[in-house]
């Protein structure tokens, strides 16, 4: 599967659970809606990973991915310590340069 290395990036730094370098795949003014929370800017993000990561431990496989103009759809099996576990999530990114600009996570 041919991703871009931002994407690449962000998986990589999720499976290494390293909360900074995912933050950087964002740009400074990146919006990320997750579990029915925004989170506003690389800081947030950065803060909204660390406890995720701390809470269930999440590592991604990529099973697809799909690119619509700026528009972006990452498909990975998400596995951890949450209930469920392993689930295939969507991943919605506008991607602007070599930086995220939004990400939405949906079932």
């Amino acid at each position: 599967m041919n991703l871009p290395k931002v994407i690449t990036d962000l998986v990589k730094a999720q499976d290494d659970f390293d909360s900074v370098a995912y933050a950087n795949c964002f740009s400074d003014t990146a919006i990320v809606f997750d579990e029915g929370k925004t989170y506003n800017g690389r800081k947030e993000i950065e803060r909204w990973i660390a406890d995720s990561n701390e809470r269930y431990k999440s590592v991604m496989k990529p099973v697809s991915y799909e690119e619509n103009g700026t528009e972006s759809i990452l498909k990975a099996e998400v596995s951890g310590t949450f209930p469920g576990s392993p689930i295939v999530l969507k991943f919605h990114f506008d991607i602007v340069g070599e930086q995220i600009q939004h990400l939405k996570v949906t079932d």
